[in-house]
């Protein structure tokens, strides 16, 4: 396949060569439209920029993580866990954070130009776009804690459908009659995988979810659902929160409405982040063996050449982590 170049983008883009040269320098007049549709073409055909090759030099050696969410605290730890993991690889870290959505383009090519030894994908808003501009660069890439429906996406995850299904199991155990659901973004495998596997378990034993709630896997949205939640009568007396922050938000909704938990109403989250085993929460969750899916996503990305490969989905267990919420 011949090298892309900058008269490439400029004919995809619709300008001229100069105007690309300026929109990756960061240098002279250029409308904001241009520079996004510059970008995008550049993100399509795979563009390095001549500019941005030093870069790749620096990268030797070096592991990227794609993030964003960084309000939920699985995706820091995931961070912290990388930057411990490595050194003893011999390998080192850059991270990337995903800001707003309008900016994905130029977090594509930011991601491009630094040219590591591989990247692994967090980031739910642009996994995809950034995952096929990896493959076509050559670029070897691993989802991480999420999957989607490609025969060459690599990927490493929890088993999702599995850790719900326990959830499910425990709430029938514990006699609970009335059982909600609080889900996340519904354009994602962990919700989806999530609240399926908690379907399943519970219409295996004649039940099902009595209520569900949109989260969106955000604090603030989680609480207001919660308190929407603790409002109702009957109270639901088990929910299930498809992650911990959210689960939280709902002990902390519990608390200002006097709810007792568990008594009143069983929490249950998924993922096991570092707030849940405060004592103010004592969160009971599904653990995702972090550690072992960043080692396992590594591996893959070391072993990888950035060829054409067939898909690498591995699913590694959770543990249930008993506390006192449910």
């Amino acid at each position: 396949m011949s090298k892309v170049t900058a008269k490439d983008v400029a004919e995809r883009a619709g300008v001229s060569p100069s105007a690309v040269s300026r929109a990756f320098r960061g240098t002279g007049p250029i409308t904001e439209d241009k520079r996004r549709a510059i970008f995008a073409a550049a993100s399509d055909l795979g563009y390095i920029s001549p500019v941005d090759r030093v870069l790749s030099a620096q990268a030797t050696d070096t592991i990227a993580m794609v993030v964003s969410e960084m309000q939920n605290p699985f995706y820091p730890a995931a961070v912290d866990e990388l930057t411990r993991l490595l050194p003893a690889r011999g390998l080192k870290a850059i991270v990337h954070v995903v800001p707003a959505a309008e900016d994905a383009d130029a977090i594509i090519r930011q991601v491009l130009d630094y040219r590591t030894e591989g990247v692994i994908l967090t980031s739910s808003t642009m996994t995809s776009g950034l995952a096929r501009a990896c493959r076509k660069n050559g670029l070897p890439a691993v989802l991480l804690n999420r999957v989607q429906s490609d025969n060459r996406m690599m990927a490493v995850c929890c088993d999702n459908y599995s850790g719900a299904q326990r959830i499910a199991e425990r709430f029938l155990d514990g006699g609970r009659q009335r059982i909600a659901f609080m889900g996340g973004r519904r354009d994602t495998s962990t919700h989806l995988e999530r609240m399926r596997g908690f379907r399943d378990r519970l219409e295996d034993a004649g039940r099902g979810m009595e209520l569900q709630f949109d989260g969106a896997f955000d604090y603030r949205k989680a609480f207001a659902a919660a308190r929407e939640m603790l409002a109702l009568r009957p109270l639901p007396d088990a929910v299930f929160c498809a992650n911990d922050i959210m689960a939280i938000a709902t002990l902390d909704a519990a608390r200002i409405d006097g709810i007792r938990v568990p008594d009143d109403l069983a929490v249950i989250g998924f993922d096991d982040i570092p707030m849940a085993a405060w004592e103010s929460y004592r969160l009971t969750t599904v653990r995702q063996p972090l550690r072992r899916m960043l080692g396992l996503a590594v591996d893959i990305l070391v072993a990888s050449d950035g060829t054409e490969t067939e898909g690498d989905i591995r699913i590694l267990a959770g543990k249930m982590m008993e506390r006192d919420s449910g």
